[in-house]
């Protein structure tokens, strides 16, 4: 078991800030994520919900460890080439923070076990690397009413969105992206700055932490990065009326 000063010492500078405080914390601990895909933007969203003490991370990934991976996927090294990410990724967050339970799941999520999983969860941070799986996901955070954080890198630029868990007044992913936007780049293809992935896998999990320390925030809202430059920009995503996930579909 953890010494009692360990516990107390990796919370002590959440418990300083009055917006979480001892009541936040408390919600946090007892609190479970799921988080889809474990690659460069997973990596870094898991290790701070894991430091910060969230209960129960749900580490979701099919994919194994390669070494074009380990320039930004930073729970991974040499010898990981070839092991599962998301066990790998359990091994070593366990070292992180062993007071946090750590579950790997292995194969791709679709329907029901989707469904089940985010039925399980108070908040999905989606890292994923393609369309499909990011409208599923949505979709069933949709019908379960959970909190969504979306983050997305590509080659300097990084983008980070927010939706629900209220489906019928705010917007969600299919809101902002359809299926005519699956043939967009990725970074396979046209490359990312190592530390792209880690910027929105951090700014995700400081989304995640306000929501499951009960500060709230409003959704509905896209952050872009431009990492040349070094720009901010905050939109606001609208609801469509004709949207085919919140409004006429499974909302």
């Amino acid at each position: 078991m953890p010494e009692p000063e360990l516990s107390a010492g990796r919370a002590a500078r959440h418990l300083a800030l009055p917006q979480i405080g001892a009541e936040g914390q408390e919600r946090i601990a007892a609190s479970t994520a799921l988080l889809i895909g474990v690659g460069g933007i997973g990596c870094a969203a898991a290790s701070y919900l894991a430091s910060s003490g969230v209960g129960r991370l749900l580490l979701c990934d099919f994919d194994t460890v390669d070494a074009t991976n380990l320039g930004r996927q930073i729970l991974y090294g040499p010898a990981d080439v070839g092991e599962l990410k998301a066990q790998c990724a359990v091994s070593r967050l366990s070292k992180v923070n062993p007071e946090i339970e750590l579950t790997p799941i292995v194969d791709r999520l679709n329907g029901a076990a989707l469904a089940k999983a985010v039925a399980e969860a108070d908040i999905v941070l989606d890292g994923c690397d393609n369309f499909a799986t990011r409208f599923n996901v949505s979709d069933a955070c949709v019908a379960n009413r959970r909190r969504l954080v979306s983050g997305s890198a590509i080659r300097f630029e990084a983008q980070l969105a927010t939706f629900g868990p209220d489906y019928e007044t705010s917007p969600c992913y299919r809101c902002l992206y359809t299926e005519a936007d699956e043939s967009l780049e990725n970074c396979t293809g046209n490359g990312v700055l190592a530390p792209v992935p880690g910027v929105v896998g951090t700014m995700m999990a400081v989304e995640a932490l306000k929501f499951l320390g009960g500060i709230e925030n409003p959704p509905g809202r896209l952050t872009l990065y431009e990492g040349l430059s070094g720009d901010w920009r905050q939109v606001t995503i609208r609801k469509r009326a004709d949207c085919c996930g919140c409004c006429s579909g499974s909302g």
